[in-house]
């Protein structure tokens, strides 16, 4: 796994809170995408759709559908604006495997394999995340999002993250789910479930979380009057 070279020409603009992704597709070649994330690319590139996870995806509320882009009768750039605010980060495979959360996901080149995992119900439900990850393996480039910045921790031993803020990591890490603290904790500390990862590897975590958003933002809901 390499982090500062690429198959593909690249680069990411507007980071790290609204990251704008550029990428040159060589002559003939093809670049998987999220769908709905295209926002512009050259007329000679040519889309087809095809369905990603099946089942697995439809049950995470995720698009079950990938967009692949063809740059025909010579090089083409698009532009991929993922949904949620925040970076973005790319690394070349080289045979490696790393595991998103399942919205992670942005583009990849055609010999990245993306596959959905089953977390378990345990880890599922006690995460407060999605029941699948996306594993992502074999050789090329691929690109994945964050809500907030993104930082990436080396571990080697055992390092807690809390699962709202986990947005990929290496396979070499085994991990289990679990609670933080005692039941107080867990309904008055404002704290929940934490991931405890074990072994060598990279953890990608990001600065933000959608439930603290929420809370925040709620004091602020305008309320309808019962009068």
């Amino acid at each position: 796994m390499k982090l500062d070279e690429s198959d593909y020409g690249y680069r990411i603009e507007c980071r790290p809170d609204f990251g704008f992704l550029t990428v040159t597709i060589p002559a003939n070649k093809m670049l998987k995408v999220e769908a709905s994330a295209m926002a512009t690319m050259d007329m000679n590139i040519a889309m087809k759709t095809r369905m990603r996870g099946g089942l697995s995806r439809l049950l995470t509320r995720e698009s079950i559908f990938i967009n692949e882009f063809t740059a025909e009768h010579g090089p083409g750039d698009i532009s991929i604006a993922p949904g949620p605010p925040g970076d973005m980060e790319h690394v070349l495979l080289e045979g490696d495997t790393i595991y998103l959360q399942n919205s992670a996901f942005v583009a990849s080149g055609p010999d990245v394999k993306l596959e959905s995992k089953w977390q378990g119900l345990v880890k599922g439900f006690f995460s407060g995340e999605s029941l699948f990850l996306i594993r992502c393996s074999g050789s090329g480039d691929l690109w994945f999002n964050t809500y907030g910045a993104i930082i990436p921790i080396d571990v080697a031993g055992d390092y807690v993250v809390d699962t709202s803020y986990i947005v990929a990591f290496t396979d070499g890490l085994q991990y289990t789910v679990n609670r933080i603290g005692g039941l107080k904790s867990l309904f008055f500390s404002g704290e929940g479930f934490v991931c405890r990862f074990r072994g060598t590897g990279r953890v990608w975590i990001q600065t933000r979380q959608v439930p603290s958003l929420a809370w925040w933002v709620n004091p602020f809901r305008p309320v309808q009057s019962s009068n």
